[in-house]
């Protein structure tokens, strides 16, 4: 979450584009996100270039020698944020407007990428070259404090405080899973480095630049020093899929600047039948969009065969089992009235995914896990496809803290359950004895289905109670009259010194 000296910084970034002009919050947001990933190209091209000295792999930077601007040849040199940003006004712009947009529009080779498709229609929108000047001076400032708070998301927060400032978006559930929750899933699925994952409601691709992430730090030389690995890494194992083009602009730069040449980041609404996949991941991990409800007629044919229901957190799961591939696994967010709701369509996919496929986990969360934009009570589902049954017993772990405070500031604390919970889930062995007292237990398959298929902690929790012994009525009024003998004679005392 965005605190202090940034998020001030960015506020007045805001005002700055504002006294220039530009007040639309859908443009700013957009010429802030083509600034930004700008500066991450530089960034980026210096690390890979470092990387690769590492490596001993060799290197050419998009920016190196000459590069083709339209018609005629310029200095790559002068592209890069380092370079141009200490231009005079006048100059940065016209650089700005004449070679830096529409070299970065056509920075990808593969006219078919998402970043291709998502950067091919960016317009340079800032009017003057003392606005862009004073943009790009801000923006240095937000950097600087960004690279203070080194190891946490940044940027990541940065967009999704950006987006908080469109009225609409709360209404559209666009709010950024918490990073901390997310690597947490991506640290219990363990991603393997030939997977394919998919997160069907993707945002700003925050669970696909995780997995990427954790896969480069714990499968760097499986996929790196493989030549088909790492064509699988960069080209085919990412997919994401949402409805808002300004999130898939994010989310496709986000995946580039993390080193992700070209995820299949795609305009699609997952729920109809615009989406035909079938039996293809080998992973998902996502957060479907909560409370929302949808017409039959827009909602594919075969997802309401699993259950009939206009909610969608009830169909996403639906799809989530449609999508794996068998043998595929999936970790999702989910609220907690899909644990215990009683409807028809509640206990037919919990039943769907106990008896057809194999549920392995349920983590429950503190409802202040996604303040201070929703106070919704949430748990993380693990389930595998299997089509054929499986579910033996599951794990339940009540998480108490997530490393914040569960109040609108989510201020750090010492608390947090996280690790924990990562090394309890990948120890099995170790839960079989935990009793229902502990933070973590095993539920037998079959004490669920006689509880209707419902998975809420509660259902199976025990609570230890401790005996408190109390003294005698007798013994504790002696105590009172001597309380009072004490007051009256403090009082005399007082009096007297009066």
């Amino acid at each position: 979450m965005i605190t202090g000296e940034l998020k001030n910084k960015i506020d007045s970034l805001w005002d700055i584009f504002a006294a220039g002009g530009l007040v639309n919050p859908l443009d700013v947001i957009e010429q802030i996100t083509y600034l930004m990933f700008i500066r991450d190209l530089d960034d980026a091209d210096n690390r890979n270039a470092k990387e690769s000295a590492m490596l001993g792999l060799p290197f050419e930077s998009i920016f190196s020698g000459e590069v083709e601007i339209g018609d005629r040849k310029v200095d790559g040199n002068q592209l890069k944020w380092s370079v141009f940003h200490d231009f005079p006004a006048e100059r940065m712009y016209s650089v700005m407007q004449e070679m830096v947009f529409p070299f970065i529009k056509n920075l990808h080779s593969d006219k078919n990428s998402a970043y291709s498709k998502y950067m091919g229609d960016a317009i340079f929108k800032l009017p003057t070259p003392l606005l862009l000047d004073k943009v790009v001076t801000a923006l240095d400032e937000i950097y600087d404090l960004m690279a203070v708070a080194e190891g946490s998301d940044t940027k990541g927060d940065t967009y999704e405080y950006l987006l908080s400032k469109i009225a609409q978006s709360g209404l559209n559930g666009q709010f950024r899973t918490p990073r901390h929750i997310i690597k947490m899933m991506v640290e219990m699925m363990d991603p393997k480095a030939d997977e394919v994952i998919c997160d069907p409601a993707c945002g700003t691709s925050g669970f696909l630049v995780a997995a990427g992430d954790y896969l480069k730090e714990h499968r760097r030389e499986e996929i790196f020093f493989d030549r088909i690995a790492k064509d699988h890494y960069m080209n085919h194992m990412f997919f994401g899929y949402d409805m808002d083009r300004t999130m898939l602009r994010i989310g496709a730069m986000n995946m580039m600047t993390h080193g992700i040449d070209n995820p299949y980041i795609e305009y699609r609404d997952s729920l109809s039948d615009q989406n035909a996949d079938k039996g293809k991941y080998s992973l998902i991990l996502a957060n479907p969009p909560f409370k929302g409800s949808l017409d039959y007629d827009t909602v594919s044919a075969d997802l309401l065969k699993v259950c009939k229901t206009k909610k969608t957190e009830l169909l996403f799961l639906a799809l989530f089992l449609r999508m794996l591939k068998i043998g595929g696994r999936c970790a999702c967010i989910v609220p907690d009235g899909v644990l215990f709701g009683s409807s028809t369509a509640h206990k037919a996919i919990r039943k769907e995914i106990i008896e057809n496929n194999r549920l392995e986990a349920i983590v429950s969360m503190p409802s202040g896990v996604f303040k201070p934009y929703a106070g919704v009570s949430t748990a993380i589902m693990i389930f595998t496809k299997t089509e054929h049954g499986g579910t033996d017993k599951v794990w339940f772990y009540d998480m108490k803290a997530d490393g914040f405070s569960l109040d609108d500031k989510r201020s750090e604390i010492a608390e947090n359950d996280i690790p924990d919970i990562i090394a309890r889930f990948r120890n099995p062995d170790g839960e079989a004895e935990r009793e229902r007292t502990q933070q973590s237990f095993f539920v037998p398959k079959q004490e669920i289905i006689d509880n209707d298929y419902d998975l809420s902690i509660n259902k199976y929790k025990k609570t230890e109670y401790v005996a408190v012994e109390y003294p005698p009525t007798s013994e504790i009024m002696a105590e009172l009259f001597a309380l009072e003998d004490e007051i009256t004679n403090g009082l005399k005392e007082l009096e007297e010194m009066l």
